[in-house]
């Protein structure tokens, strides 16, 4: 990957997270200069290369001044508790300190802001996702990020470039995930041949977490773009086809038992992402 000519001052909050570690690389790759933010003793995993900071970003009274400050170019908001347990009450109890400190780094003079959002604030629907897309979410997770969205594009100037990170379903790096791939290699290694499965006919978004941390990094230094962006393949795929080709591709010896689970009558027969913004910002790159 070649460098950037004119590195960016970047900081990057939930850097040691399941996607965070990814975009800090990706980021360090293209040459800029990355502060990672990470949990107080929680800086193992992140690449040695960024500048780590420890910090509990999200307690009563945290000074934005500890992560970010005037040479900053841009902020990228990754980090978030308990991502993987979709009713956790933690979402809705740390909302408003997404929403300080997020508005605080705006007013402190960062004109590049980036926010990870979720297909989930979605809800159920059938097709394409746009910007334009209505959102009806059914998990506190999703309402948590629907409403931060919304509150921030509200509160922060439109001559901030802010853009709104919608991600959908990611794979790879899979043994810090929690996610049908996971389940599958432990699994695996749990002695198991077979596995209980859907029909596996419903079609996703999937994307691979390093491919998602590098339409981030696009997106996020990115000059003139606004608002929601589909981090995303823009292609549906079978449920059946992504996990049989995760299991061909590691070459795991187990077999799916389809119909062993009913389909859930809440899960889309086909949802992706329109990905033309972000196709758009890559082009750009090349």
């Amino acid at each position: 990957m070649s460098t950037q000519s004119n590195p960016l001052s970047i900081v990057v909050t939930g850097a040691r997270g399941y996607v965070g570690r990814h975009v800090v690389t990706d980021l360090l790759e293209r040459g800029h200069d990355v502060t990672a933010v990470v949990r107080p003793g929680r800086a193992d995993g992140v690449d040695e290369r960024a500048r780590i900071v420890e910090a509990d970003i999200l307690a009563p009274g945290f000074d934005p001044a500890a992560i970010v400050g005037e040479t900053t170019d841009a902020f990228i908001h990754l980090a978030w508790e308990d991502g993987f347990t979709h009713n956790a009450p933690s979402h809705m109890r740390h909302l408003s300190a997404h929403f300080d400190l997020i508005t605080s780094v705006a007013a402190a003079g960062v004109r590049r802001i980036a926010v990870l959002g979720t297909m989930h604030e979605i809800g159920y629907h059938e097709g394409a996702i746009t910007a334009e897309t209505p959102t009806n979410p059914r998990s506190l997770y999703g309402v948590a990020k629907d409403a931060l969205r919304r509150s921030l594009f509200l509160a922060i100037p439109e001559d901030i470039e802010l853009t709104w990170l919608r991600c959908y379903y990611i794979y790879g790096d899979d043994r810090r995930n929690n996610s049908i791939f996971t389940r599958l290699l432990e699994a695996v290694e749990a002695g198991r041949e077979t596995m209980p499965f859907t029909t596996g006919k419903n079609k996703y978004d999937f994307i691979h977490v390093d491919e998602l941390a590098h339409q981030i990094s696009a997106v996020a230094i990115a000059d003139g773009v606004r608002g929601i962006v589909n981090c995303s393949s823009g292609e549906p795929v079978s449920l059946a086809d992504r996990v049989e080709g995760f299991i061909r591709e590691n070459d795991l010896p187990i077999a799916l038992e389809y119909g062993a689970f009913p389909d859930r009558p809440y899960d889309s027969p086909a949802v992706w992402g329109d990905a033309e913004i972000v196709r758009g910002v890559l082009a750009r790159e090349n």
